[in-house]
């Protein structure tokens, strides 16, 4: 098993930087999200192509290149003690062919995204680096939730007091039972059309599982395709968090799909596209109490 990696704890006056791997990030947006993480005392920088925009393709933040740079530099500059990603959108994918990931593990600090990042999640945790699945930085909603930024703040600088990933919303049992192993997954969407890619690697352990705008015969296929594929073969648990903005038929779909794998699982973790998105560590090992809907950390305190 691939040794975990748990970044060590920011700390008031820690320089942290912001890059944008995925999609166009709205300037007055940033602004607000930048005062929120430097009401933490940490010191901001974005980097260059963050609001750069991409001369042919508004949805990206920049070009390929461009981003896979800003995201290096970033990560390998020792003044940085974290990684923010400005928004998600779309966009990974296209850069991942210019990110040596085995590079950016060797320099361990904390990465936070979620969404589209997933397709950087995915990797880095397959090689035991934890990052951290949550608010961007210029996710303004999510920012200005007391109960998520709180989350994201106590997970990077007082990770010992974060106990249960799930509280203080919970979550519903599905499948009653316990399950171990490292937290893996995010987006839905990103994980299946990782499949055959060359970062492709099936998770071992406790998956959560986010969306936003799929409708069920979307979500149905997504599924079908990780299912298929033998994606779900070594996980142990699952952890359904909001799939934002779909139609009323979602949640049987996931539980019609899903259920019969028989490992515990539970739906409604507050995790995902809502206004309220706790901050989860993948990558770490966790113990998942589906029947009294808690999970729980291991590992973070001495991080």
């Amino acid at each position: 098993m691939t040794d975990v990696v748990v970044p060590q704890r920011l700390r008031s006056g820690d320089r942290v930087a912001v890059v944008a791997p995925s999609g166009r990030v709205d300037a007055a947006r940033l602004a607000i999200g930048q005062r929120h993480l430097e009401s933490w005392g940490l010191e901001v920088v974005i980097l260059p192509a963050v609001l750069a925009g991409h001369e042919r393709f508004r949805y990206l933040a920049a070009d390929d290149k461009a981003r896979a740079d800003d995201l290096r530099s970033a990560w390998l500059d020792p003044q940085f003690a974290a990684v923010f990603c400005a928004r998600g959108g779309y966009g990974v994918q296209r850069m991942l062919e210019y990110v040596d990931l085995d590079e950016l593990v060797a320099v361990p600090k904390w990465f936070v995204g979620f969404s589209d990042i997933t397709a950087l999640h995915e990797p880095l945790n397959a090689r035991g680096l934890v990052t951290v699945h949550g608010p961007m930085a210029a996710a303004v909603e999510q920012l200005e939730n007391a109960q998520g930024r709180e989350r994201l703040r106590a997970l990077l600088f007082e990770p010992e007091s974060v106990t249960d990933l799930l509280a203080p919303v919970g979550a519903r049992t599905v499948v009653d039972g316990v399950a171990e192993g490292p937290l893996r997954g995010g987006n839905l969407a990103m994980l299946a059309s990782s499949v055959g890619t060359p970062t492709y690697m099936p998770p071992a352990g406790v998956v959560v599982l986010e969306d936003v705008n799929e409708e069920a015969y979307r979500a149905d296929r997504l599924l079908t395709q990780l299912l298929r594929a033998g994606w779900f073969k070594q996980v142990t648990g699952l952890v359904i968090g909001d799939f934002s903005e779909a139609d009323d038929g979602i949640g049987d779909l996931i539980r019609e799909r899903l259920e019969p794998l028989g490992v515990p699982m539970v739906e409604g973790a507050a995790i995902g596209h809502e206004a309220l998105n706790l901050a989860v560590p993948l990558g770490l090992p966790v113990r998942l109490d589906a029947t009294a809907g808690t999970l729980t950390p291991g590992g973070l305190a001495g991080s």
